[in-house]
């Protein structure tokens, strides 16, 4: 009791300073501004709020000072003028005319990364690999994190609850394991603030972070825009748990598992629109560096829909931010389930490759982790390895440090008689197979399209023959072409070859021409 009561008279002092009582404060800022926040270096800075229509709104940042007014509505929106990277932090007022005033401190100058994607995006520091040792060294006052709650809904949604707070080992513990190791690597090398905005939900499918309308207008999401119609339509979630609960009532009597609460699909993390409108959208056009994202896994399924579901979506977010192509750099998808040497029907490497694809979009990157997968766990406890490789693409890309960055990928193949000559580039120092002399995870075909296993030899560091005794004419190559393949063939730095296939053959997820 006493320290509510110690809460209440520290608010009443505040609002008696600022004149005014905590009920009638009209001023206010989305949650993405607050103590402790990063902000965007070097580039115009979007500040927007609300208050009492009609009012004046007055922001002081930095030396400099820009005015709004609230329309009929109360929103207002200013901008201010580039500011440059700071050796210390500052403060932020804003007033209105009507004499409100809020004030924001610890601010700093630097660069915010955008965090997004499903559940390995959003798998915690606490649950991977020496979380215990990550999270009591996480005293870092240069990396501040926020985090986006998960809202699915159709409607625009303007703001979130959150708050941003320093890397701290009370704060770190609940917070992506990959956006922090990512925002940790970059900060040590570069010395320069990371602002970090964790907004990933689990299982999420990349319909849902496209704009309802902008996916509406897309002739290629037609048959799955008409099977959201039908549930749109049709869904009842009282319905649903009505026959949820007699599921339930049959299963205990007969001693059986109870099954799983049915969810609201309507609010979920599917359906098209509904994170762009609840998770994203609340933070434009607030200024970032660029993003980072990891997901697939729950398009795989609709692989070969996802070489324009990706771009597309890559492309749409930088419209929407008004803020150029900034960086987009994704994880490829991990390895998974039991290791296979030939799987024609993987539909985690179809959907690699239209991750590959879309590396044809400017100002983008691929970190390949197939090698730090787990056969047995979707949600792979190794975060390190991936927030360390998006990093390498940051630092090479954005802050000029001289770094090997990509994984090598296949340049140009050569037929031979009786085997091909398969040159890469992005091999760093040298091509290397790890943890045996035998390069693995090669395949090829003859015209007849069935694969073999390849012999396979390094010719040079960065070329390599392959064979087999069972293709006189081989006509394609593919490698680490799997769930969770096995391959070995990596650049000396350690970054593993990027999957691969030569041929245009038609794959499973590809529709046929009646559909």
């Amino acid at each position: 009791m006493m320290k509510f009561k110690k809460a209440l008279l520290t608010l009443s002092a505040l609002c008696s300073t600022l004149g005014l009582s905590a009920e009638t404060q009209s001023l206010q800022l989305p949650s993405i501004f607050g103590d402790h926040m990063v902000l965007q270096r070097d580039a115009p800075l979007p500040i927007w709020g609300w208050s009492k229509p009609g009012e004046k709104v007055v922001v002081q940042f930095a030396g400099q000072s820009a005015t709004s007014a609230a329309d009929t509505a109360g929103k207002w929106k200013l901008k201010l003028e580039p500011v440059a990277l700071q050796n210390h932090s500052l403060s932020m007022s804003v007033t209105t005319s009507g004499g409100e005033t809020l004030q924001f401190s610890n601010i700093l100058m630097g660069d915010v990364w955008l965090c997004s994607g499903q559940s390995n995006m959003g798998w915690p520091i606490g649950a991977t690999y020496d979380s215990d040792l990550v999270t009591m060294s996480a005293n870092n006052p240069s990396l501040r994190l926020i985090t986006v709650p998960n809202v699915g809904t159709q409607e625009l949604q303007e703001d979130f609850k959150g708050a941003w707070a320093m890397a701290t080992p009370e704060t770190v513990k609940q917070f992506s394991a990959v956006a922090y190791h990512f925002g940790k690597q970059v900060t040590e090398v570069t010395g320069i603030p990371i602002g970090l905005i964790n907004n990933a939900w689990g299982g999420s499918s990349a319909d849902a972070w496209i704009r309802r309308d902008v996916y509406e207008s897309d002739p290629v999401f037609a048959g799955e825009l008409a099977k959201w119609q039908d549930i749109e339509k049709n869904f009842n979630l009282d319905e649903e748990i009505a026959k949820w609960e007699k599921r339930v009532a049959k299963a205990r009597a007969e001693g059986k598992p109870i099954p799983r609460k049915p969810n609201d699909r309507l609010k979920g993390q599917h359906r098209p629109g509904n994170l762009y409108a609840g998770k994203l959208y609340p933070l434009m056009p607030f200024g970032i560096k660029g993003a980072i994202w990891y997901q697939g896994e729950s398009n795989s399924g609709r692989a070969y829909q996802y070489r324009h579901m990706f771009p597309k979506m890559i492309t749409h977010w930088r419209k929407e931010w008004g803020q150029g192509d900034f960086p987009f750099y994704w994880a490829q998808l991990a390895d998974f389930r039991e290791e296979q040497t030939k799987q024609d029907d993987s539909t985690w490497a179809e959907l690699r490759e239209a991750q590959t694809m879309t590396l044809k979009l400017p100002n983008t990157g691929q970190a390949v982790i197939h090698d730090v997968g787990e056969g047995r766990d979707i949600h792979p406890r190794d975060k390190e390895s991936v927030g360390r490789r998006l990093a390498r693409l940051a630092l090479a890309n954005d802050y000029g440090v001289n770094i090997v960055s990509k994984s090598p990928s296949l340049e140009k193949l050569e037929r031979e008689k009786g085997s091909l000559k398969l040159i890469f580039t992005d091999v760093g120092s040298k091509l290397y197979s790890f943890d045996s002399p035998a390069i693995k995870g090669f395949e090829v075909a003859g015209k007849d399209q069935v694969w073999h296993s390849a012999k396979a030899e390094l010719l040079d560091n960065q070329s390599v023959k392959v064979s087999s005794e069972s293709v006189a004419d081989p006509v394609a190559a593919r490698y680490a072409w799997a769930d969770n393949p096995v391959a070995n063939l990596e650049s000396w730095e350690g970054l593993p070859v990027t999957p691969f296939r030569t041929d245009d053959w038609k794959r499973s997820t590809q529709p046929t021409e009646s559909e």
